[in-house]
């Protein structure tokens, strides 16, 4: 197939156009920034920069492209509306026109987060699948992502064009904004256990959904590594999660130790992929077992991280 990816020069779009080459798919790349994989550059906000790519013959769509939640800082929220809002029924309406039979967006698992969730006030992890709700996003992207994955359900029924989304867990490279303890690679290697994946995995998640959407009609999937818990450590989590951890992974304390490295003491939310295994046949390949192997074997990490990342927009 012909492929428009917009996002193609972020960072899920470097993993991702070479994998689909690498699946007997043609990249048409679109973007705000200049990139390897990136043929078209322009917003998907502009009607006319989407004409421009479906002139060149698309036969689907993975939409990637979005203002996220660093950019809450650098954008007004009217741009939020424009890029994920407007953007993503732009394109929509392209492919419904020219009758494409798949549409994949790349959504997130933030949207789910309210703020009760944020402050992680509740006496138990709280456990988030697809059937979590009401969802109340606290931000202006999670407003704009939820819209989003509403105009997607909506051309699905109303129109049939097939329509997966992927609300991804964290897969960014850099540190995280809002918490600088415990550090960077530490961080990302605890929320392994429960709220992260890989880029590698994020892209062949897409990947998996543009070849199923067809078959699905319409779905939601929570992308994340493969959590050890289970619903019935939701309250031994939130109060003492090495515990928990440490019963389902004894070398794991050890191991952190000799990297000078801490164990979550509290763990608030766990994301549930359960669905996207079962339904999309997806399960991601790295898990927290992999970074207990990699610390044992003195290996690198199985997950990217580079503090000094800034998105090609912004350079």
């Amino acid at each position: 197939m012909r492929v428009l990816l917009t996002g193609s020069s972020g960072w899920l779009g470097r993993f991702l156009a070479p994998r689909l080459r690498a699946a007997g798919h043609h990249v048409l790349g679109l973007d705000v920034a200049a990139g390897a994989d990136t043929q078209i550059i322009g917003s998907v906000a502009n009607p006319g920069v989407i004409q421009n790519a479906f002139d060149r013959g698309v036969d689907a769509v993975i939409h990637a492209a979005s203002l996220h939640k660093p950019d809450i800082a650098r954008y007004p929220e009217q741009a939020f509306v424009d890029v994920n809002i407007t953007g993503t029924l732009n394109l929509l309406e392209a492919a419904r026109r020219a009758g494409h039979d798949r549409f994949v967006f790349t959504s997130t698992t933030s949207l789910m987060i309210s703020r009760a969730i944020r402050e992680e006030s509740a006496d138990h992890a709280v456990w988030l699948d697809e059937q979590s709700g009401p969802l109340l996003p606290r931000n202006i992207y999670g407003v704009t992502k939820l819209a989003a994955e509403s105009l997607c359900r909506l051309y699905a029924e109303n129109h049939g064009l097939n329509g997966v989304v992927l609300r991804t867990a964290r897969f960014f490279p850099e540190d995280d904004d809002t918490h600088a303890s415990p550090s960077g690679e530490n961080l990302k290697a605890n929320e392994l256990l429960h709220r992260r994946l890989t880029v590698e995995d994020a892209a062949d998640a897409h990947i998996a959904a543009l070849e199923r959407a067809p078959q699905i009609g319409f779905g939601t999937f929570i992308l994340s590594a493969p959590t050890p818990f289970s619903r019935e450590d939701a309250a031994a989590l939130k109060q003492d999660a090495p515990s928990v951890i440490n019963r389902l992974y004894p070398e794991a304390a050890a191991l952190y130790a000799a990297r000078g490295w801490t164990l979550p003491h509290s763990i608030g939310r766990v994301y549930d992929s359960g669905h996207a295994e079962r339904v999309l046949g997806f399960t991601c390949a790295t898990s927290f077992a992999d970074v207990l192997t990699a610390l044992r074997e003195g290996h690198p990490m199985p997950f990217a991280h580079d503090p000094t990342y800034l998105s090609p927009k912004e350079r």
